[in-house]
């Protein structure tokens, strides 16, 4: 086995650990920072992959700006976000649900035909001037309608408003 490919399967042993223990730790702060780890995870196995465009925006967006977003959207919604109150988690019906699912999908990857793919490379550029020159202010105008939504989200749930 080569170095990169133990290195893979150790990151992909992380991402699975930490996916899972951000559903069954029972405080809220804790299960988005699992979720952070996630995202900081994900990002080196994108880096792993050579793809560095997606793992800085991985790191970026999710690792830096979805992680801070809900921090602050907890820390601002809820008086004790330490407390039983706060308290998070997946029942046993949702784990064995989730459990069965696995073993489907496992059962039925022998299912796929095994033919190869070519890979493709991917051109950043072609990408980055989509997002930025075409879609632009589109881009722009979904950013201003997700603010004003946190923006009524917070003041719905802010206490004492009559």
């Amino acid at each position: 086995m080569i170095l990169e490919e133990f290195a893979f399967l150790v990151l992909a042993a992380v991402a699975v650990v930490t996916a899972i223990s951000s559903l069954l730790v029972r405080e809220l702060v804790h299960t988005i920072l699992w979720i952070a780890v996630f995202f900081v995870d994900l990002s080196a196995i994108y880096f792993l992959l050579e793809a560095p465009f997606l793992g800085v925006l991985q790191l970026g967006v999710y690792a830096g700006a979805v992680t801070v977003l809900l921090l602050f959207g907890i820390m601002v919604t809820r008086k004790r976000i330490f407390s039983r109150e706060a308290a998070t988690g997946i029942g046993a019906v949702p784990f064995a649900l989730a459990v069965v699912t696995f073993i489907f999908l496992v059962a039925s990857v022998g299912e796929f035909p095994q033919g190869s793919t070519g890979i493709h490379a991917y051109d950043p550029s072609f990408l980055s001037e989509n997002l930025f020159n075409v879609n632009g202010p589109w881009l722009l105008l979904l950013g201003l309608i997700m603010l004003s939504a946190v923006g009524g989200a917070i003041y719905l749930v802010r206490e004492g408003r009559d």
